[in-house]
């Protein structure tokens, strides 16, 4: 079951918006969950990690001080509160278990939801 991300929508800069994913057990009990963001002809790259008891978190240099993110277990959801955004904001945004290697983080599956647009209007 892929996990279903949501609350994207477009955004003056300078606004906040609240992301969400939701994951099925098999993918979120146990496990670091992050979020990731790909714009167009770029990459998919990390923004934001937490482990599962909460008490880990990463933050991309990027968005540090302005993202946060958490998590419900009870609900299998993450969260990521997104502030001050801008235009380098403007992603479409996904989540996925993850791992550390050492060095970084990255997706413990290949297998991806739709994620969520964010566009941030100047």
């Amino acid at each position: 079951v892929l996990p279903e991300e949501s609350g994207g929508g477009l955004v003056q800069a300078g606004g906040s918006l609240r992301l969400s994913c939701s994951a099925s057990g098999s993918m979120y009990t146990g496990y670091a969950m992050g979020w990731f963001r790909q714009a167009p002809g770029t990459e998919r790259s990390v923004v934001a990690t937490i482990g599962w008891n909460s008490d880990v978190t990463y933050y991309d240099d990027s968005v540090k001080g302005r993202f946060t993110i958490s998590r419900d277990n009870a609900k299998h959801t993450v969260y990521l509160q997104m502030n001050n955004l801008s235009a380098e904001d403007a992603a479409v945004y996904y989540c996925n278990s993850v791992f550390y290697s050492g060095t970084y983080w990255y997706q413990m599956y290949d297998h991806w939801g739709q994620g969520t647009q964010v566009t941030v209007s100047s």
